[in-house]
């Protein structure tokens, strides 16, 4: 791979991610400051997220890999997102707020498949290449966290009071607007079906990628990834939360020792891979889930800081272990024709089925376990995903039958 087109998929990385980084982590606090939002009212708009990558798959199955170049719907669909981010920079009422997220992440989500796309499409060693380019996506993030607390402090525990967390909305449509015309200077990812080729509704649906299910082993871990997004979806809808009431100050810098750590195994995950071989590379993911939430239930803002930072450090594992190197995996298992609807449809079975079940999940615990003065009792709802992450574990060890994945090293 020319450094050139390394250099652009980075960029494109870092934007991709900085963009989602720059408003999901404090959507909670946002909402309930904010908006008055319920816990179940912040669900629904956390949920937003699952219904875009729900409808994700049939837009690229129907676009991506059928009719037109994946970096240029890319470059449209992020356009489309940076005037709807704006219009959630102004709203002041839930009612209002919904649909413009609820638009938002219709035209985000397919974007987390499309520049996998984009990248594999230019990529000789998936396996070996894909973690280098992805870790940039890491680095948006992180700096999304420390412009938010560190250089503009709208995080802080008074300026939340003030209500100027809707300024990270202003901050993403700037982003997002960048990475729109970008888009149209990546590399060319033409669809991949021959020109007279006959296009069928299976096609146009990208169905084809659902011939992925009948692996035995493909299917273990789509049903996998569907679980293990059940306890995931805790953390999203939580973390700004539990650490804002826990009097946590720059929460979101913290919250981004998380993707800090995920740097370090992004760039360990080849190691890995090579070493133990993809099972016990998506064990050691799962396994995290359970113990960051443990520590997290029994943690303090206290003299048991410590156990919150460890917790919010173990995303790292959970996060590259799991959702990384099941993307390779995913890549390995698709033919050449459906690579967009294949990462379409894990994408699907993660941020779609998976989460939207565990963000209605996490917003009724949430308001079973609501206090009177607007708190929570956060060590009972982080036993909740802790308990179903190692159920998950012990499904997939039973379940799963090791394999070898033909990559390059």
């Amino acid at each position: 791979m020319k450094l050139r087109i390394q250099v652009q998929l980075s960029i494109m990385m870092f934007l991709e991610f900085f963009i989602w980084g720059g408003w999901f982590v404090t959507l909670g606090t946002f909402l309930g400051n904010n908006l008055n939002a319920s816990g179940g009212e912040i669900a629904q708009a956390f949920s937003t997220q699952s219904w875009g990558a729900i409808i994700a798959p049939f837009v690229i199955g129907l676009i991506a890999d059928k009719f037109f170049n994946a970096e240029r719907i890319l470059g449209i669909l992020h356009l489309i997102g940076a005037f709807l981010m704006y219009m959630m920079s102004q709203t002041t009422d839930f009612s209002v707020f919904y649909p413009y997220v609820f638009g938002y992440m219709i035209a985000y989500m397919p974007t987390l498949a499309l520049v996998n796309s984009v990248a594999f499409n230019q990529m000789t060693d998936p396996a070996k290449q894909f973690p280098l380019i992805r870790v940039f996506g890491t680095f948006g993030w992180i700096v999304a966290g420390f412009l938010i607390s560190l250089a503009f402090g709208w995080d802080s525990l008074q300026n939340i009071e003030n209500g100027l967390l809707s300024n990270t909305f202003l901050m993403t449509a700037v982003a997002s607007a960048i990475l729109g015309v970008f888009s149209f200077t990546l590399p060319k990812t033409p669809p991949r079906v021959e020109k007279n080729q006959k296009i069928t509704l299976s096609d146009i649906l990208g169905l084809d990628a659902l011939k992925l299910l009948t692996d035995r082993n493909f299917l273990i871990f789509f049903i996998s990834s569907v679980l293990i997004c059940i306890p995931l979806a805790f953390y999203y809808q939580n973390i700004s939360p539990f650490l804002t009431e826990s009097q946590v100050e720059d929460s979101t810098a913290w919250a981004s020792a998380g993707q800090i750590s995920e740097v370090l195994f992004m760039l360990l995950l080849p190691f890995f891979f090579k070493k133990y071989g993809f099972k016990k590379t998506i064990l050691a993911g799962m396994l995290a889930w359970g113990i960051r939430y443990l520590l997290f239930a029994y943690g303090n803002a206290g003299d048991l800081f410590f156990m919150l930072i460890i917790g919010i450090a173990l995303h790292g594992i959970c996060y590259d272990f799991f959702f990384v190197s099941g993307q390779i995996y995913t890549d390995s298992k698709a033919g050449d024709k459906f690579k967009s609807a294949a990462q379409g449809l894990i994408t699907l079975a993660t941020y779609g089925i998976g989460m939207l079940i565990g963000f209605y999940i996490a917003g009724m615990i949430a308001d079973t376990y609501a206090l009177s003065d607007g708190g929570h009792l956060w060590k009972t709802i982080w036993m909740y995903p802790a308990g179903f992450a190692f159920l998950v574990f012990i499904f997939f060890v039973i379940a799963f039958k090791d394999e070898k994945i033909n990559y390059k090293t």
